[in-house]
């Protein structure tokens, strides 16, 4: 799940989940669940989070790590 590279970000930018939320329109509670793990966002809320931190989706995705592709 893309959360941990998300909450490493929302640290370094003093930011909280509630500021998030306002910044994304996702509702704070559903950004804790996120957190939690309880569910993953969805492709458009995955991309509004991205877009909030200003990262690309795959540095949101993957933590930034290139991934290996077995040819």
């Amino acid at each position: 799940m893309m959360w941990k590279k998300a909450e490493k970000i929302l640290k370094e930018k003093g930011m909280s989940i509630y500021r998030l939320s306002k910044i994304t329109g996702i509702p704070d509670n559903t950004l804790r669940n996120y957190r939690s793990k309880h569910s993953d966002p969805s492709f458009t809320n995955a991309c509004k989070i991205a877009d909030a931190l200003n990262i690309s989706l795959d540095e949101l995705r993957d933590g930034g790590e290139q991934n290996e592709h077995i040819n």
